[in-house]
């Protein structure tokens, strides 16, 4: 990790009480990785890159660092560390920019899922592999028809002898063409019931015969979204996550874990970093707009920790999360504004030609900040109705 990564990344972690020094010792250790990972060609830093940066090596590395799954319990594969453990490794890990997307969504929320709602045999065979960064996992949610609104999923999945047939498709679903498996939310109830009764989350090979995948170019010209479309694709029983009908509950639950971690503040920092440590002439103007980002980084990171120990004891954080999910993604947008406003002042050359890398990698995603995993508006009608003032 580069000297100005660390410099500004320590200036907002300063602010949160002293971390015990195992989990600064796990820092450090992640750096040196980080490092040698730089110097080898084995990971290339880059905005949004748990999202973009597909890497099934550098998640295999991981892997045999034992920094997939650490919270889980040691008959899994995991190590039983602690939420704050694995939270300064996943800090660590965005603020370098390192290509984490093969393994996060596996690692974020479906290895929890699995322990909260998954059978003992689902979990030995899905999460030791998880572990060790050799099987992927991708989230089916949103649908043509069903964005934000997940009580209106159309995809059906109807009984049969053994199982499960779902016909439906899925859409914007991240490395869908380089998953394994999705873990899906599909209808198995009347379309005029309740959602809280009518969908269920099943684990669908995505080998099977009737899935066809259709990756969708973004403004970068990468294919890192897909449609996903089924057709009759057989789900045995033994793949149906918790109950049938109870997925409505279940995905409620995980959006605690995807709306509240750092990837929803760090995404652009490898720009802000390198922006904020140039030692180019003082600038009062400049100087405001970057300690804006600073302190407004110390809060997100306070509020992320504090429901990160939330997360560790089983709590499930949905206005929290959503406040952390919209003043982060809001923040994100900032950064970019603030970056183009003073990128042409840096004066070092191969830090300029950084920033302007980055700096078009954060604007071509920045149109997804505030829309994935739940609209901004929709997370302000979460916090709303929580106030009791919607």
């Amino acid at each position: 990790m580069s000297t100005a990564v660390e410099s500004v990344l320590e200036l907002f972690t300063e602010s949160v009480a002293p971390e015990p020094e195992e989990i600064t010792a796990e820092r450090h250790r992640v750096r040196a990785f980080l490092e040698q990972a730089t110097q080898s060609g084995l990971m290339i830093s880059e905005c949004d890159s748990w999202l973009s940066g597909h890497s099934a090596a550098f998640s295999a590395e991981l892997g045999r660092q034992g920094w997939i799954g650490m919270t889980w319990p040691e008959q899994y594969g995991g190590r039983a560390t602690s939420a704050p453990a694995r939270f300064a490794v996943i800090e660590e890990l965005l603020a370098a920019g390192a290509p984490v997307a093969a393994h996060w969504f596996s690692d974020r929320q479906i290895g929890p899922s699995l322990l909260r709602h998954g059978s003992e045999a689902q979990r030995e065979f899905f999460l030791p592999a998880m572990t060790r960064g050799e099987l992927f996992f991708c989230i089916g949610m949103s649908e043509p028809e069903s964005g934000s609104d997940l009580g209106s999923v159309r995809s059906r999945a109807s009984q049969t002898t053994g199982g499960w047939l779902v016909n439906g498709s899925k859409i914007w679903t991240s490395h869908a063409d380089k998953a394994h498996y999705m873990l899906a939310l599909v209808r198995t109830g009347r379309v005029e019931e309740r959602a809280a009764e009518a969908l269920t989350q099943v684990i669908i090979d995505m080998r099977q015969p009737g899935i066809t995948v259709r990756p969708i170019r973004t403004l970068d010209g990468r294919e890192h979204f897909c449609e996903v479309i089924f057709d009759d694709v057989f789900v045995p029983d033994d793949n149906v996550l918790g109950r049938v009908g109870g997925g409505w509950r279940q995905v409620m639950g995980e959006l605690g874990f995807e709306r509240s971690g750092p990837e929803r503040f760090l995404s652009t920092f490898p720009m802000f970093a390198a922006l904020a440590s140039d030692k180019g002439e003082p600038n009062q103007a400049r100087d405001e707009d970057l300690g804006s980002v600073i302190a407004r980084l110390s809060v997100l990171r306070a509020m992320s920790t504090r429901i990160n120990h939330h997360l560790d004891g089983a709590e499930a954080p949905g206005v929290a999360a959503a406040i952390v999910k919209d003043l982060g993604t809001t923040l994100e947008n900032d950064t970019i504004d603030i970056t183009r406003r003073w990128m042409d002042s840096i004066a070092d050359p191969q830090r300029a030609s950084d920033v302007s890398r980055w700096f078009a990698q954060a604007q071509t995603h920045a149109p997804g900040f505030t829309l994935r995993g739940g609209t901004n508006e929709i997370m302000r009608g979460i916090i709303a109705r929580a106030l009791e003032v919607s």
